[in-house]
């Protein structure tokens, strides 16, 4: 008897391991997220910020476009924009429907594409076995932070640094690489967030056998003990089962602590 496996492949930009074997990985994270992960940038050394305008106007706004038969391109670009500004948040497609005055059914088709395009994915809350009134709600991420980064008008490390949103947009590239590696090393683990109707959350997630990995990610480099809040908040909500808890930073130095792992951004 023979058997025959189907195998998938998602080629999605280069993650850190892939970066840092050719010695590619900046020291910044800040620079990271600004030059992006696709391959041509760095194959060809392409101007970022040409690289990215390019690919708008030749992929997103024609074949995307096409693929939906989109006549106001400009109002297109606007959606995407608007996504980009809300990154790293809860959707409500409702309100990204109105801000871009079009209706519902056409914003998830919008969505819709973007998605199968690997251009954003969203991330399913996690809210099984809990009594709290959980968020359903998922959020929206985008596969490439430079792409992420050029649709906000983010044009250098500095400019990030300074941005009200660096801290999406770091969270934004983390969460990415962990998707990216369970595509490349098809991991084939969930990866979930977890938030309740006060606001309280755990930025990743995982379920384990009997417990969860909990993951928290901040691009400051400043370590202190308000970092590890809403992590030990989860783990009083769940007594009695094995939590593993970890902090990635914009940092460069990891550190084992006795109820933490701290991870620098590079290391994940």
């Amino acid at each position: 008897m023979k058997y025959s496996a189907l195998h998938l492949f998602s080629l999605l930009p280069f993650d850190f391991t892939e970066l840092k074997s050719v010695n590619l990985l900046n020291e910044s994270y800040a620079e990271t997220a600004v030059k992006g992960f696709y391959p041509a940038i760095y194959a060809r050394e392409i101007d970022p910020v040409v690289f990215y305008a390019n690919y708008i106007q030749t992929y997103i706004e024609k074949d995307v476009t096409e693929l939906l038969n989109i006549r106001d391109i400009s109002l297109f670009r606007t959606f995407i924009g608007l996504c980009a500004a809300r990154a790293g948040q809860l959707l409500n497609i409702n309100a990204l429907a109105n801000e871009c005055n079009i209706s519902q059914p056409t914003a998830k088709a919008w969505l819709s594409i973007l998605e199968s395009s690997y251009i954003i994915f969203q991330m399913q809350p996690y809210h099984q076995n809990f009594n709290k009134r959980l968020v359903k709600t998922p959020k929206i991420y985008f596969y490439d932070t430079g792409l992420l980064n050029h649709l906000l008008g983010i044009r250098k490390a500095e400019d990030l640094e300074q941005d009200r949103l660096k801290g999406n947009i770091f969270k934004n590239m983390i969460i990415t690489e962990y998707i990216k590696k369970n595509n490349h090393l098809y991991i084939h683990q969930e990866y979930n967030f977890w938030q309740d109707s006060n606001g309280r959350e755990v930025d990743l997630l995982t379920k384990t056998h009997n417990g969860f990995d909990i993951y928290e990610v901040k691009a400051t480099q400043t370590i202190s003990s308000s970092l590890f809040k809403e992590m030990d908040y989860f783990e009083e909500l769940t007594p009695n089962t094995p939590i593993k808890k970890t902090l990635i930073y914009g940092g460069t130095e990891d550190q084992q602590r006795t109820k933490y792992n701290i991870t620098s951004w590079k290391n994940i």
